[in-house]
């Protein structure tokens, strides 16, 4: 399968490490590369395109711009996105499935995305990539400015959009999460931490520090063992209660 592929990015040494570094992908055709937003519409008009390569900090319109009107289509291509962002902003692709590139590039983090584009252009996922991406920009690209609604998880191919309403409770699992939901739970790839930043705190609490759960979840707290607390909810999970919760659980109960 031949992958078409454009970059956009003001900056032509940038543009110049990435097609090189494509190069060594044989299916990969490079279609054009464009210094700017107003290049890379003229060159989508021109021809199909199955991924871009977008910069987003450029001099003239950001790259979110761009991006913003491609969510709109019924197909959108797929859009690696190019920054030097900082953490925060690189956990809001992962909450959204986004893949994305760090400058300075890094060849074997753009291998691990090459390998996700290919997955997911050969299972045909434009669809449900543009309800993702839309759920980003609509968003300004900042969680911070609005509850959580939806979690976009990906796995191998495809992505599944998560409503947070359907979630029961979280627990951490190293860099990514457990989300437990009824009847199955879904890995997704973000720091427990980071994601209870973007939950509403009216509806989510923090009772250990590997643990969330939905309020409404909560049903019976037991002393167990030596001055430690076990937390039942009602969907039958047990979770530990960690002594720096244990005030504010009792509050909420």
């Amino acid at each position: 399968m031949t992958v078409r592929y454009l970059i956009v990015d003001d900056e032509a040494p940038s543009r110049a490490n990435l097609r090189l570094a494509l190069a060594a992908h044989p299916d990969w055709r490079l279609v054009a590369e464009c210094d700017g937003t107003a290049a890379a519409r003229a060159a989508l008009a021109a021809q199909d395109v199955d991924v871009i390569f977008l910069d987003i900090q450029m001099p003239a319109e950001s790259g979110l711009v761009l991006a913003r009107e491609i969510s709109r289509l019924p197909a959108p291509p797929l859009i690696v996105f190019v920054t030097a962002y900082s953490e925060h902003a690189i956990d809001a692709f992962e909450v959204h499935a986004l893949d994305y590139l760090l400058k300075p590039l890094n060849d074997a983090r753009l291998s691990q995305a090459v390998e996700r584009i290919g997955a997911m252009l050969g299972q045909r996922q434009r669809e449900a990539y543009g309800a993702a991406l839309r759920d980003y920009v609509d968003a300004g690209a900042d969680q911070a400015k609005a509850a959580l609604e939806r979690i976009n998880v990906r796995s191998v191919g495809r992505i599944e959009q998560i409503l947070v309403a359907d979630i029961l409770w979280i627990e951490s699992a190293g860099n990514y999460v457990e989300l437990h939901l009824a009847g199955r739970t879904v890995l997704h790839r973000i720091t427990l931490n980071r994601l209870e930043t973007l939950l509403a705190p009216d509806d989510f609490l923090r009772v250990h520090r590997g643990v969330i759960v939905r309020r409404g979840e909560i049903a019976r707290l037991d002393a167990v063992g030596d001055g430690g607390y076990r937390l039942t909810l009602r969907c039958g999970a047990a979770v530990a209660v960690s002594e720096r919760y244990l005030g504010a659980l009792k509050s909420a109960m």
